[in-house]
């Protein structure tokens, strides 16, 4: 699971303008950068423009998904991530980011910023906080704690019906030893009978 991009857009005027981005461009090689920034700035600025405002969507672009959320302020919320990274994480933390920036940069502001100049650290910090979804959500947390319990489990009751067939097996051995003693000690009886001098 890879958090590539977080961008914060105003739809404002007929051209969304990027308020604040993040991005982690580790997975790019050296002279790929540049452009894949480029192009996640773009797809999201026309991701932004093409959504109306209340509504989450989630976009397919080769191997990226593009979460994004337009509030009813035309506040916009981009996560360009891989297939893997849940949506309801991405939505959730697109939520928090937008309503931490509204109340740090003051809406009457916005239209008027600079591309990318709004003045807030948190695109930063949410795009390192939830690189990892099951450590920033505590629902994926519970769910991960969940599988692990379960694979425990299957383990344990697989080691217990392994150890019951092995009981099992014991058991009917056991059987068959009872009934071949038992043999043998009638048989001896009989052998002894005939050898003995009185």
């Amino acid at each position: 699971m890879k958090l590539h991009a977080i961008c914060i857009i105003f739809k404002g005027g007929t051209k969304a303008q990027n308020l604040k981005s993040a991005y982690d461009l580790s997975s790019f090689g050296y002279f790929q950068k540049s452009s894949a920034q480029e192009f996640m700035k773009f797809t999201s600025q026309i991701v932004v423009e093409r959504t109306q405002p209340g509504l989450r969507q989630s976009v397919k672009e080769k191997d990226y998904m593009c979460h994004v959320y337009v509030r009813s302020d035309s506040l916009g919320g981009v996560a360009i991530c891989d297939h893997e990274y849940p949506p309801r994480v991405a939505f959730t933390f697109i939520s928090k980011l937008l309503d931490q920036f509204a109340t740090e940069v003051p809406s009457s502001s916005w239209a008027s910023l600079p591309e990318d100049g709004a003045n807030f650290s948190g695109a930063s910090e949410f795009l390192a906080k939830y690189q990892d979804p099951s450590k920033a959500d505590a629902m994926m947390k519970l769910q991960q704690d969940l599988d692990e319990t379960k694979v425990i489990m299957h383990g344990t009751i697989e080691s217990m019906l392994e150890r019951g067939e092995k009981l099992d097996d014991l058991v009917e051995k056991s059987d068959a030893l009872s009934s071949q003693s038992k043999t043998f000690y009638k048989t001896a009886k009989k052998t002894n009978a005939c050898c003995v001098i009185q």
